[in-house]
């Protein structure tokens, strides 16, 4: 069919789907179940497709969250391919542990219309055990949707927090374009073998904003691969951030890193060091990200208003050994995000031995306030001022104390390979063992 034609049928089509919730925790541990079926059945390595519209890192979370699962695909004995719309000599292309298919088309904007990505789907899809799309309202997720359904493959979608009722309330005018979408959208998710969430509040959150909303919802263990590096290499990776902000050496720091964007909070971060500046004197931050929006130099000018100009510093985007730097030496990171439906920046912190400072829209919240690794509080000018203050009241010892929970923590919750392993089960046995007898219909 082609693909113009798509809306057509769906919205001629019965809505025949119920919702269901797959119990990711028993694909979790079959574990050797699982792998000696997949070897008795296939005799190879499943081989699974993720596609992404952009490997680019100013795209936030799932670029990085991609990348972190070629890591643990091949940790777990599986075989992975990736394919976005990139530039092959992209530089963010290179050091990827798996074959990347970078089609170089990509057309009306951020949907991303890509014929070339059609046509390889077309000719390729036949060779992968699953497939599974990072992202929604973009014209990859139909193409794969459409390619999967002629061939009869399964797929699986993760929504990476685009379905949060947040963007509805913020941006009105893009919800309506959305509910134009929705039922293109709402076919690629009722008809995939799982639509992945990162935490049960992103699952139930997703209910909120279309109708209908009928799909099989997994929540995954989800994170990053383990950074830890040797001691040496780790004082290395500190010495090189202190090379690109040597004015930082002998002071504390906060450290924001994400992309620069009012979903983040920035603006309340710097307003309430301000109001604090005088409590903390030697306490700086540090925010460092992509400036997608141009709002770097109205924040800038409001540091410089408010008096903390010089201690408020801007690197720019950072990856590699000087982000792990960055984190290592910081005093504590913080994310005064107003939605945030996993928040990889955080779970890299922890993974760092430091501690989190975050809001109660970071969907992982409970986890830091359950480990006691972070603190916690409203999305609020107010509440962003109580975690500053709250955290510097608390003195080295207490610091510490916070900090010294924080690897455990990551290496107990947030290891990327059960996300792989779960994916790879999902797509060996299916979903009809899985889903729970009492869930409820969305």
């Amino acid at each position: 069919m082609p693909w113009p034609l798509a809306a057509c049928w769906v919205l001629s089509r019965q809505d025949s789907v119920s919702a269901a919730i797959i119990d990711a925790a028993k694909l979790d541990s079959r574990g050797s179940r699982g792998e000696k079926q997949l070897a008795d059945t296939l005799g190879r390595p499943m081989l699974i497709l993720h596609i992404i519209d952009s490997f680019s890192p100013a795209n936030g979370g799932p670029p990085e969250a991609v990348r972190q699962l070629t890591k643990a695909y091949i940790e777990v004995g599986a075989q992975i391919e990736v394919v976005c719309l990139d530039a092959p000599d992209a530089p963010y292309l290179k050091n990827i542990p798996c074959p990347v298919h970078a089609l170089n088309q990509s057309y009306l904007g951020r949907f991303a219309f890509s014929p070339r990505l059609w046509r390889w789907l077309r000719d390729n899809a036949h060779r992968f055990d699953g497939m599974v799309m990072n992202g929604i309202w973009t014209f990859p997720g139909v193409a794969l949707w459409m390619n999967a359904r002629r061939i009869g493959k399964p797929y699986g979608v993760f929504v990476h927090g685009a379905l949060d009722p947040w963007f509805n309330r913020k941006y009105p005018l893009k919800h309506l374009k959305k509910m134009l979408y929705w039922p293109i959208q709402y076919a690629v998710l009722r008809d995939a073998m799982a639509v992945f969430f990162t935490t049960d509040e992103e699952r139930k959150l997703a209910r909120e904003s279309f109708r209908p909303n009928g799909w099989n919802s997994v929540v995954v263990p989800y994170g990053i691969t383990d950074p830890e590096v040797s001691e040496e290499e780790a004082a290395s990776q500190v010495e090189q951030f202190y090379e690109k902000l040597p004015q930082l050496r002998g002071r504390r720091y906060l450290l924001f890193l994400g992309r620069i964007h009012e979903k983040k909070g920035c603006d309340l971060l710097i307003e309430a060091l301000a109001r604090q500046a005088d409590k903390a004197p030697d306490l700086d931050l540090v925010i460092a990200g992509p400036d997608q929006a141009g709002w770097q130099l109205k924040l800038q000018q409001r540091a410089k208003q408010r008096g903390i100009g010089s201690r408020v510093h801007w690197p720019g985007l950072i990856g590699g050994a000087v982000k792990w730097g960055a984190l290592r030496a910081s005093d504590a990171f913080v994310l005064p995000s107003h939605q945030e439906n996993f928040g990889i920046a955080v779970v890299e912190s922890l993974s760092m031995g430091r501690p989190v400072l975050i809001t109660n829209q970071v969907n992982i919240w409970p986890d830091i306030e359950a480990d006691q690794v972070g603190l916690v509080d409203d999305d609020t000018l107010e509440g962003i001022e109580r975690l500053i203050a709250g955290w510097n009241a608390m003195g080295t010892a207490g610091r510490a104390e916070l900090a010294g929970g924080a690897r455990a923590a990551f290496q107990r919750r947030y290891a990327m390979n059960r996300t792989a392993a779960v994916i790879n089960r999902l797509f060996l046995f299916g979903p009809s063992e899985e889903v729970s007898s009492g869930a409820e219909a969305m």
